[in-house]
């Protein structure tokens, strides 16, 4: 597998990892301890997708990866706050729970 094909799935997985951190960072207080682990705690992952996905840290893939992470965030984010603005019910924390209980 090229690195260019490498890149665009961990770019792929480095944004869909970010939503639900997003999701969750949005309905936190800004700076506090949950906002903290909401924008830090994806980082490990990422690291090994670097690491195991065999694309290493050349200056240019910073790029994409960090381009994904802030947008996976940005969404995740919007998800809610769309989500809280539509819905009558209560929204939490957790994108999965919240989809799941919109499904049941």
């Amino acid at each position: 597998m090229s690195l260019t094909t490498k890149l665009i799935i961990v770019s792929i997985i480095t944004f869909l990892l970010n939503l639900p951190f997003g999701y969750w960072r949005a309905n936190v207080k800004k700076f506090g301890l949950q906002w903290f682990l909401a924008v830090h705690l994806p980082v490990p992952f990422i690291i090994a997708l670097r690491i195991f996905g065999g694309i290493g840290f050349h200056w240019t893939t910073y790029v994409f990866l960090v381009a994904a992470y802030f947008s996976g965030q940005f969404l995740g984010s919007k998800i809610h706050f769309r989500r809280l603005k539509n819905n009558k019910q209560p929204l939490s924390s957790c994108l999965i729970m919240d989809i799941f209980r919109c499904l049941t």
